[in-house]
């Protein structure tokens, strides 16, 4: 495992790499799993280093989409959402909890997409800022109503 730490407009993130993927993105208040555990990794250096230039680029309004190799852990429903997302919910697009839950073939399961949305390892990459409530309406994101609305507004969404 590495990671590397970068300024953004919605605050510290802390990208993490393990085995040549990247992981996990976390916010300012969100700790590492394992702090004292960092091995040097030549793949994941290279990783960390292309997530940090992707990034930039993103905030910068100059990259709508990601090439990163990911590995977010999670369940099958969890894994299915999160693939969803990437795939489907492109830059400047958003969709609602149920529509993504019919997309992920399981039509009753929007809670269950608000749980995935919720323990997203990867946001931003794994774009669960794009999901919204019912009729266009602002919910929760697990670092805050600012930072949503931030990346919203910097992909050109209006609210």
């Amino acid at each position: 495992m590495n990671n590397t730490t970068i300024e953004t407009p919605i605050g510290k993130l802390t990208l993490v790499a393990e085995h040549g993927f990247l992981t996990k993105i976390l916010f300012e208040n969100e700790t590492l799993p394992h702090p004292n555990m960092v091995i040097n990794d030549n793949k994941d250096t290279i990783v960390l280093e292309k997530t940090t230039l992707q990034l930039q680029e993103y905030f910068a309004g100059k990259r709508k989409q990601f090439d990163i190799p990911l590995n977010p852990q999670g369940g099958d429903f969890l894994q299915r959402v999160w693939a969803i997302m990437v795939k489907d919910i492109k830059f400047g697009q958003t969709t609602s909890y149920s529509k993504l839950a019919e997309m992920a073939q399981s039509p009753k399961a929007a809670r269950a997409v608000g749980m995935a949305n919720n323990r997203n390892p990867i946001p931003i990459i794994i774009p669960c800022h794009r999901v919204l409530g019912k009729n266009g309406t602002l919910v929760g994101f697990r670092w805050g109503m600012s930072a949503k609305i931030t990346l919203l507004q910097l992909e050109g969404i209006t609210l």
